[in-house]
């Protein structure tokens, strides 16, 4: 059970910075006993892979934090996180073991376009109601929320269930909300 949590932290952090958690992965399994990926997924501690991952983070967060063109990338991004998730979770070790790895990729994939689709639809709002000003400091948070998920699922995974769940539930708290103050027009 501890491993699903931990898959699910790390699928979900994907959604919101695809190369962050992938380049941790790669990072822990290279140079600690902390993760052994197995192969496929042992390409990730490859250090010209981990050369390329960390090139694409530097791209991903200095795009992030610009109005605009924030939104482009989160477009380009609909199909890069849900990727990155579904293979941070079919990646982790001993997760549904006795089921197809398809089923884990496919939980993967769905753990990272959910949290991709709240972040997606919110910055827009964010970058609107803030006239941009507030696109560096979100992006910057949402990196540190990205970076320490990833830790957490590995290091304390049902903590990151916990995270993952209080996150989603925020978000939809703070939408409904904003839906709510909408004045409405009568004609």
């Amino acid at each position: 059970m501890i491993d699903i949590f931990s898959s699910f932290g790390l699928a979900s952090a994907a959604g919101l910075n695809a190369y962050l958690p992938l380049l941790i992965i790669g990072l822990l399994a290279r140079y600690t006993n902390l993760i052994t990926l197995k192969a496929p997924w042992n390409l990730l501690a490859n250090a010209w892979v981990l050369v390329v991952l960390a090139v694409l983070l530097i791209i991903e967060m200095t795009v992030d934090k610009v109005p605009a063109v924030d939104t482009a990338n989160d477009v380009i991004q609909t199909v890069v996180r849900p990727v990155a998730g579904a293979i941070l979770f079919a990646s982790s070790n001993n997760v549904i073991t006795d089921a197809s790895p398809v089923l884990a990729m496919i939980c993967g994939l769905l753990a990272a376009a959910s949290i991709h689709a709240v972040k997606a639809t919110a910055r827009p709002m964010i970058t609107t109601a803030a006239a941009g000003l507030a696109n560096p400091v979100v992006s910057t948070a949402e990196d540190v929320v990205c970076g320490t998920t990833t830790l957490i699922s590995v290091l304390l995974p049902t903590i990151a269930a916990i995270l993952v769940v209080a996150f989603i539930v925020l978000v939809a708290w703070w939408l409904i909300g904003r839906r709510r103050r909408r004045p409405t027009v009568e004609i």
